[in-house]
């Protein structure tokens, strides 16, 4: 009996020459085709050149790319659909590269010319890479796995033995071998051709399919969506109306119509902190009780709103975003009379929640002469109020509150046509009320506690203090969308990377000798050691049932080598 000859795994440099191994090898692959001629002359072959180079995977990647960069400037750069405001400031303390920004539309980014020509042409370049990937694909569904090429021992993993089976016997029994492993697989001529590994190509174009969803999911959502912001104070409600939010943005296409009916109260706001140790301050529970409605006549309902868990209706969440004092205050005048009750919500200036606003009365206050006049009093909050930190809180909760109050009077300027911050006090107009020493009146008082206005001005008294907490109501349409697109993406991107598509074929021929030749072959369509190892399983399943004549109770082929070409004892090549 002949010694076996294993077989050598074919390298780089190894003649090729059969056109049956070309053939056998071809369509591994969905990638277009490159063609190395130059593109023919004229409009027509121009056309279809730089067709060729949009759809290429080179640009895509690179519009890809564009596409994170051109997002830079639209995170640095303050944007005037977000922050009009901002964007005022920005050229008004830079004016040459303010003027150089707006000439370049780095204030409006994403709506700018140049980002939307990289956002059109990366959906061209996607969309035309994917519909003749897609067809090719179907029609290599379509067909059967080509026959083996002549020469099986050119592949690069390749095995064989002899066996006193039937030709047919061993080829029947790869084909139900094969089609158990979940291979593609038919009979061709005096072989059996399988494929496996499908599944590659669906996650390569769900890949780039996720990606279109991706990117029209968020142009659609930047497109229509809304941003708003409201500052509730305990016992007060929002609706949600335009003219109810604090400040409020949206995308190009958004319309008013769009806002989902609701509406809510703030019931109660519930905010414990760490007590001692190196968190102390730092907040352990936030979250707001509020009873909504949603349409202008639903049934009320009770709920908690905490941090990262937001109340959903419809298309809106209903975010709580921050949380507040609002000190309550009572202003009379000379004579006795409420000229002013109201819970004034004060802005947080440190995680201790040292607070600053202003209380402003603008109508109904008249001086000890009888004038009218306006009264405004900028305060200063400090919840827990430690002697010897008189100008900031030392813990968040209301511990001991404190309440400094500066009084003024005069015109206050809201009725000068200019927007003002209801948080901030124009003094240009107005005079502070003097004490005893001639200094500006100013005092802290307890909750109870009243300060006298001198001359006869009135009073003012810190009544107690109530709690608010910002709420944040966006409508971001297709956020499911681009939610699936990104799950699709990453899963379709591993299948891509980490699926293997394979081709495996079965010879077996009768010898000159009347001993049957059982020759197996495996191709990958990338270098991996998964296909000769698969290769060797299949060849022990194989050779078990259509043993070597000299070894069919002892024997079975060996493992893969070390040069990934899996080897048996059997014929001489």
């Amino acid at each position: 009996m002949s010694k076996t000859t294993p077989a050598t795994p074919a390298g780089p440099d190894a003649p090729v020459g059969d056109q049956d191994l070309g053939a056998a090898g071809s369509q591994l692959s969905t990638a277009p085709a490159e063609s190395l001629n130059m593109p023919t002359l004229g409009v027509v072959g121009w056309a279809r050149w730089f067709w060729r180079q949009l759809t290429s995977m080179r640009v895509a990647l690179l519009l890809l790319l564009l596409v994170a960069l051109g997002a830079i400037p639209g995170s640095l750069i303050p944007q005037s659909g977000t922050d009009a405001t901002k964007v005022a400031d920005f050229v008004k303390n830079n004016p040459t590269l303010g003027d150089v920004y707006e000439k370049l539309g780095l204030f409006h980014v994403y709506s700018s010319v140049w980002f939307s020509a990289i956002y059109i042409l990366l959906f061209v370049s996607l969309i035309g890479c994917i519909v003749p990937r897609t067809w090719q694909f179907v029609g290599q569904l379509r067909s059967r796995p080509p026959g083996a090429p002549k020469r099986l021992t050119r592949l690069p993993a390749y095995t064989t033995w002899r066996t006193t089976a039937e030709p047919e016997q061993v080829r029947e029994a790869a084909l139900v071998l094969l089609k158990k492993k979940r291979f593609r697989a038919h009979l061709t001529g005096d072989n059996v051709a399988g494929e496996k590994g499908y599944l590659r190509e669906v996650g390569n174009l769900a890949f780039h399919i996720a990606l279109i969803v991706m990117l029209t999911a968020f142009a659609w959502g930047q497109l229509f969506k809304s941003e708003g912001n409201k500052l509730v104070v305990e016992g007060d409600g929002f609706s949600n109306t335009l003219t109810q939010y604090d400040d409020f943005k949206s995308g190009n296409l958004f319309d008013t119509g769009d806002l989902v009916p609701l509406s809510f109260t703030l019931n109660k706001f519930t905010g414990t902190y760490e007590t001692s140790g190196p968190n102390k301050g730092t907040p352990r529970l936030y979250q707001a009780a509020i009873t909504y409605s949603e349409g202008a006549y639903g049934k009320d309902h009770k709920t908690l709103v905490k941090v990262n868990e937001p109340l959903e209706i419809g298309d809106a969440k209903v975010y709580l975003t921050a949380h507040g004092y609002a000190p309550l205050i009572t202003v009379r005048d000379g004579k006795g009379n409420v000229v002013f009750h109201d819970a004034v919500a004060m802005l947080p200036l440190d995680s201790n929640v040292t607070s600053t606003g202003v209380v402003k009365v603008l109508d109904g206050y008249k001086n000890p002469k009888g004038v009218s006049e306006q009264l405004g009093i900028s305060a200063f909050f400090l919840p827990t109020y430690t002697t010897g930190s008189e100008t900031a809180s030392t813990f968040p909760a209301l511990n001991n509150p404190v309440l400094n109050l500066a009084p003024y009077h005069g015109d206050l300027g809201v009725d000068s046509g200019i927007p003002q911050s209801v948080y901030q006090l124009d003094k240009s107009h107005v005079k502070g009320f003097k004490d005893s020493k001639g200094a500006q009146l100013r005092e802290n008082l307890k909750p109870g506690q009243t300060m006298q206005l001198p001359g006869g001005a009135g009073s003012v008294t810190y009544e107690g203090t109530e709690q608010w907490a910002n709420f944040q109501v966006v409508q971001q349409p297709a956020s499911g969308w681009a939610l699936a697109g990104a799950l699709t993406a990453i899963f379709g991107l591993a299948a891509s990377l980490f699926i293997q598509r394979r081709r495996v074929w079965v010879r077996a021929v009768r010898g000159a000798d009347g001993v049957t030749v059982v020759e197996m072959a495996g191709l990958g369509r990338s270098e991996s050691a998964k296909v000769p190892e698969e290769l060797g399983e299949l060849a022990g399943v194989l050779f078990d049932q259509a043993p070597s004549p000299s070894e069919a109770t002892e024997a079975e082929p060996d493992g893969v080598s070390d040069s990934g070409a899996a080897s048996t004892e059997g014929v001489e090549n």
